[in-house]
Parts: structure tokens; sequence; C-alpha cells
């Protein structure tokens, strides 16, 4: 309904502008929903923080608002008349025939009322979502399911809103782990630096870590292995084939896990960046921000201190000469704000990664923009998330203490799936073939994980659960997928669900009208978590959505009421299963026709 919210916002605020010209401040009705139903749809509480410059009482002022409102013949085609509450609140509620208005406006509209922002006709500029993050050379574990799902529905809702979204992913590809693998590779496994997935993906990363520990306790390895870096970032051939080689096999095993679940991304690593490191030192000298300590080019941070008050700094050129990953980012920064063609040419740029980088983020940001490469309309955001949780409440591992991989995770979901569907069909007696088990079980067991993670605010921890995720009960995907197959069970029964034109909706009960203003709600959620970038305000929505839907259907007759009421509950019914279809795809979530 933000159509209505904006139109009612211009009405107040003339009608205060009509009642106190005297006023002498800028005025604000402060409209927002109301918050309890029986207060109406929408409550303005502009007249409090009036009393005292206009020396009134708040009822006084409200009163006066009022009036004008009865004057304007377009406020009295939206409302009912004002109800004015407490101390000067004022009370809004909709006309019944407005809101069956916005219900017809949205059956058969694609985007259900949500409008696009390439229809105000304003440039579109990129809006960058880096998420995911694997690193080269390492299986994608638990600890990237969040990153991945949440940059990804994030993506999602923005390009639905219309944004030109540029997906990255970037891939740890570069740096000192190179020179360590390629080296330890050519002692033991020398097949793997010229011949294509010569070593599995498993079998590397057990080299990895053989590599990491000859790395930790072997001088002679640690200095070879340098030696091997500076090879690769000299361009020598050997070493960049060999590197082009372990990527290419990575990336084909992350690929699988994004096919898996539906992921888009552009693959943009740390290497992409290389070539402007240099740059990004330059500019910071000249800038007068570079400051060299201990033999390290460094800017010393603003507010950040260390433990002992002295304020912390960031390295961006190691006293060896080399860069590490604050200069990397800082590149990317400076790349993604550029005008094209040097750059992306974004205005808003969104880092989707755990909340133990908080801190080296907001270094990073608050470099950059003192060194001028976010410019003023632009803006930088991280997007933290906490950790995914076992039962004991500590970080999620297998029984012998490993991280725990996210193929696994996936494949285990899947399966106690299929044991749960298998066993459902057999208690209620159901024949389903194989087909259908298999394609039921992988959407439904996808599905728990994903809504599992999006459900919990980012923010904060959450415990990872089979048992509540798969659940039919509760706020879980199984329980809003079986909503969405409950009412294309309707559709079967009764024939339509309001698809051809209704000529007019007829609303009677209050179950109607309370679905009525759930239905309307959508644009207004999209819209937060687009602005505030918190998914799981769109699953507490769907979830609510669901449970009003429930009480609506158990308590009003649908497919057994005369018409005119069949009809109207039927496009209800309609624009019900519609709205939790998109909310779901906007969470990356399919829905199916039967479970």
């Amino acid at each position: 309904m933000l159509t209505v919210l904006h139109a009612l916002q211009g009405q107040l605020l003339a009608a205060m502008q009509r009642a106190f010209p005297e006023a002498g401040q800028p005025l604000d009705p402060q409209l927002a929903p109301a918050s309890k139903p029986e207060f109406g749809d929408f409550q303005a509480n502009g007249a409090l923080p009036l009393a005292k410059p206009l020396g009134q009482p708040p009822r006084a002022i409200a009163t006066a608002i009022v009036e004008q409102l009865a004057a304007d013949p377009a406020f009295a085609e939206l409302c009912l008349e004002p109800q004015i509450a407490g101390p000067g609140f004022i009370n809004l509620k909709l006309r019944p025939e407005r809101l069956a208005a916005e219900v017809q406006a949205r059956l058969g509209d694609p985007r259900l009322g949500v409008p696009s922002v390439a229809a105000a006709g304003v440039p579109l500029y990129p809006v960058i979502v880096d998420f995911s993050s694997p690193n080269i050379a390492k299986e994608m574990h638990v600890g990237h399911l969040r990153s991945t799902i949440i940059g990804d529905a994030l993506a999602r809702v923005l390009e639905f809103r219309g944004h030109p979204v540029l997906r990255l992913n970037h891939v740890g590809d570069w740096g000192t782990q190179f020179g360590m693998l390629i080296t330890h590779l050519k002692q033991v496994a020398p097949a793997a630096l010229n011949t294509a997935d010569a070593v599995d993906l498993g079998d590397l990363v057990a080299f990895y870590r053989q590599a990491k520990a000859r790395f930790d306790d072997d001088e002679s390895f640690q200095t070879t292995s340098r030696e091997e870096v500076v090879k690769l970032q000299g361009g020598d051939p050997v070493s960049l084939k060999a590197w082009g080689l372990l990527c290419d096999q990575s990336r084909r095993e992350f690929q699988k896990i994004y096919d898996r679940l539906d992921i888009r991304l552009a693959e943009r690593g740390e290497s992409f960046y290389n070539p402007f490191l240099l740059a990004v030192v330059d500019d910071l000298r000249a800038a007068g921000l570079l400051v060299v300590d201990a033999g390290a080019g460094c800017v010393f941070l603003e507010g950040m201190s260390g433990k002992e008050g002295q304020p912390l700094p960031l390295i961006v050129q190691k006293s060896d000469g080399g860069f590490n990953y604050a200069t990397t980012d800082l590149a990317a920064i400076r790349y993604r704000f550029a005008p094209a063609p040097a750059g992306d040419g974004a205005r808003r740029v969104i880092y989707v990664t755990d909340a133990g980088q908080a801190n080296h983020f907001a270094g990073v940001f608050q470099v950059a923009k003192r060194a001028g490469w976010i410019p003023p309309h632009c803006s930088v955001v991280h997007v933290p998330f906490g950790l995914v949780q076992g039962d004991d409440g500590k970080k999620l591992k297998t029984r012998s203490g490993d991280t725990v991989r996210l193929k696994d995770l996936l494949d285990e979901a899947v399966e106690r799936t299929e044991a749960d569907l298998r066993k459902r069909l057999a208690d209620e007696q159901r024949s389903e073939d194989e087909a259908f088990i298999q394609q039921v079980a992988t959407s439904v067991g996808l599905a728990a994980v994903k809504y599992a993670d999006l459900s919990t605010n980012r923010i904060t921890n959450y415990q990872f659960s089979f048992d509540r995720m798969l659940a039919l009960t509760g706020n879980t995907a199984p329980y809003l997928l079986y909503a969405v197959v409950r009412i294309a069970g309707i559709a079967r029964k009764g024939g339509d669900l309001g698809a051809g034109a209704v000529a007019s909706l007829t609303f009677s009960e209050a179950q109607e009208w309370a679905l009525v203003r759930e239905l309307l709600k959508l644009d207004g959620v999209i819209a937060e978590v687009e602005e505030e970038l918190l998914p799981n305000r769109l699953c507490s929505y769907l979830f609510e959505l669901s449970q009003v839907f429930n009480r609506f259907y158990d308590q009003v007759p649908v497919l057994k009421a005369d018409e005119p009421f069949r009809s109207s509950r039927l496009a209800l019914c309609r624009l019900t299963t519609d709205t939790l279809s998109l909310g779901l795809g906007l969470l990356g979530i399919p829905t199916l026709e039967r479970m």
C-alpha cells in the first residue's frame, strides 16, 4: 500500500500547512501503519511535536488538522472519517471500496503491486552485491552457506525492484597460499601442475593442509614458497599454468554447489585487481594519507584505536613490498565506483560477509572515503551475519571436529526429506513414482536449508537443526510450500481462482478484510528489505500471511459460498498463492504443485 501511504502523506502535509501556516518549521505528519488493527490502517502522530512551538494542546492541533482533511475531496475518497485518540494521535481507516480496488488492481499483475524503480524514468546505476567468496583449493563449507544464500536473496529482491545488479564472487584466487601450494605440489604431485584434475579437490584440500603445516614449521619451505609467489606475480609460465589449473578445478566444484542452489554469480577474484594495487598505494600517498611505519605503508584510522589507545593502522603495503587483503579490497572499491569504462560505475556496493570482518571493512571503507573513491551520492554497506551453530551452541562441526562440507550438508537435507516423504506417503497410503519423490525431496530439502538461514535475523548466530527446518509446522519452508499446495488444491476443486476478470470484489467478513490488508503489505515489505537488507523481514511476512490465510479459510466458506462472495474469495485465494510464490521466489525457493 505504498502508493496509498504516499498519497496520505501528501494530503496530511497539505492539511497541516493550511491549518498552521505560521508554524515556521518543517512539518512532518509522522505517518506510519497503525500499531493495532482496531486503530485503523494508519496513524499520524505529527500533532504532538507541534504542541510546544505552537503553544497549543496536541489534541487541539490534531482537531485543526482533521478539519482541513475533511475539506479535501481526495482524502474523502481514500479514508473514512479520521478519529483522534489519546493525546493527539490521528487514526485513519481506508474505505472498504478503496481496499477492494487495491486488491482488484493486483489480480493478474505479475508484480503484485510492487513498483519498479525503472518506472520512475530516472537513470539507473549498477548495484553490486559481493557474496559467497570461497577460496581456491578449498572446498565450500558451512561457513559459506550464509553469505551465498543471503547474498542471493538480496540480489533477487534488488533485481525484482528493477535495479541493474552485478553479482560478484570475490574468490580468493591470489596470494601467498598459491606459492605454498604450488611448491608443495611440485614436490609431492608434480603431475597436478600440468594436467587438469590430476588431483581431485578432496585430495587438493588435504594437500593444502599439508602445505600449510610445512609452511608454518619449515623455514626453507617458506622461502621457496615466497619465491614461487614472486614467480607467479612476475608471470612465470609454469607457475601461471599451475595456478590456472588449480583455479579451474576449484571453480568447477564451486559451480556444482551453485547449480544445486540456483545461484547466479560472476566470478571476479582477487587476481582481477592485481594490476591496480600499485595505483592504490600511489593514490594514498598523493592524498597524504600513506604513512610508512616500521617499513610498512599504512593509513592510520580515525576513531579506531588499539588496546593501548593508539590509532589502528590499516596496512596496505607490507615491509617487503607485498600487498594484502586490505589493498585488494581498496582496489576493488576504487574500481567499482569508478565510472565506466574504467570501472563499474556503481552507486551502491553491498558486501555480504561474516560479522568477524566488520572491523576490517570499517577500516577499508573509512580509507576509501578519505581517499575520495566513494562519491558523495554513493554508498558502501557491510552486511554482516552470525555463525551457524550446532545444538551445543558452538560453531557447527562434524563429529570428528572438522568443518562441515556444504556438499555433505545439502546431501543430508535431501536424504532426510526423502525419508520423511516416503514415511508420509506410506502413512497416507499414497503411491507416487520415483521422479515425483526425488523432485519433492530435492526441492523441499534445499528450500528448508535456505529458509532456515534466511528466516533468522542475519546479524545473530543461529542453531542448525534438520528437525526444525524440515518440520511441516511452524515458520519453515515445508510449511509455506505446503500452504501454496493447499491453495492449489482449492483451485483443483473450485476451478478458477479468479484468474478471469472479476467485475467487482465483495467482502463482508472480518477475516476477509484481515487477509486483504495482509496481502496489501507486500510492497512495503519489499521496500524494507531493499533498504535494510534483512531477508528475514520477508520470511516473517510470508509466514504471517499464511497464518492469516489459514484463519480466513478455516472460518469463511469459499467453495460453498454463494455469488458474488464465492468469486471474491477465490480471488483472495489466487492473490495469496501468487504472493507466497513471488515471495518465496525472491528467497530463491521455487514452489511445488504437489507435495
